[in-house]
C-alpha cells in the first residue's frame, strides 16, 4: 500500500495522491486501506519514512562537518527522486520517526565533532530546511525582453536603476546561463559548515556574558 501511494505520488504529485487513487490502483475498496491506516495524514508519514529510510549513513568521514555535509546531500539526492516529499516533510503536524532520526543524526554527529549544545541548537536553526537538501533561495531576477531594441532599452534601464544586479549579472562566470542548482546549494551548505567551525573553535556561546 505504501509503496504504491508512493509511485501515485512521484508520477502525479501528493495532493493526487488519494485513498480512493491508492486503492483502484491495487484492486481493492477504499475501505480496505483503513484496516491498515486511520486516514491519508498517516498513509503519508508512512510515505516519507519509507524513502527516508534511503537516506545512508557515510562511509568514511574525517569530521563532524564532513559527515554532516555528506547526510545533507544524501537527502537531497534521495528527496530529487520524490519531489513530492519537501511538500510532506513541511505539511506534517508532527515529525515522523526517520525525520526525527535524520535530525538526530546530524546534531549527533555534531556533539561527536565537540560542539556545545548551544551551538549545534544554533547551527540546526541555521541548516533549517537546507538539512534536507532543499534551498531557500529567493532571487527573483528582472524579466527582459526577448526583442533586440527592447531588450537593449531596459538593460540600460536597469543599468541605470540596478547597477549592482547588472554587474553581477553580466560580468560572473557563466553570467546569463541557467544557474547549477546543485553547485549553488553546496556552496550554501560550505560556507554554513565552516562558519558553524569557526564559531566552535572560538568557544562560541549565545549567551552575551
Amino acid at each position: 500500500m505504501v509503496t504504491a501511494a508512493i509511485e501515485l505520488a512521484d508520477a502525479h504529485g501528493l495532493d493526487a495522491m488519494s485513498m480512493r487513487r491508492v486503492a483502484e490502483a491495487l484492486g481493492v475498496t477504499p475501505m480496505a486501506l483503513y484496516k491498515h491506516v486511520a486516514h491519508r495524514s498517516q498513509l503519508v508519514d508512512e510515505m516519507l519514512d519509507q524513502i527516508l529510510e534511503g537516506i545512508a549513513a557515510p562511509e568514511t568521514a574525517a569530521g563532524w562537518a564532513e559527515s554532516v555535509r555528506a547526510r545533507i546531500l544524501a537527502a537531497r539526492r534521495l528527496l530529487a527522486a520524490h519531489p513530492w516529499a519537501r511538500e510532506a516533510i513541511e505539511s506534517r503536524p508532527l515529525a515522523t520517526p526517520r525525520v526525527l532520526a535524520h535530525m538526530d543524526a546530524l546534531m549527533a554527529a555534531m556533539f561527536a565533532g565537540g560542539l556545545s549544545a548551544d551551538l549545534v541548537h544554533h547551527a540546526m536553526h541555521a541548516l533549517s530546511t537546507r538539512m534536507w537538501g532543499l534551498p531557500r533561495d529567493v532571487l527573483p531576477m528582472p524579466e527582459v525582453p526577448s526583442d533586440p531594441e527592447a531588450r537593449a532599452a531596459a538593460m540600460t534601464g536597469y543599468a541605470q536603476a540596478y547597477p549592482a544586479i547588472i554587474r553581477m549579472a553580466t560580468t560572473a562566470p557563466h553570467a546569463g546561463a541557467a544557474c547549477d542548482e546543485d553547485a549553488e546549494f553546496v556552496f550554501a551548505l560550505d560556507l554554513l559548515l565552516d562558519g558553524i567551525e569557526r564559531l566552535h573553535a572560538q568557544e562560541w556561546s549565545s549567551d552575551p556574558r
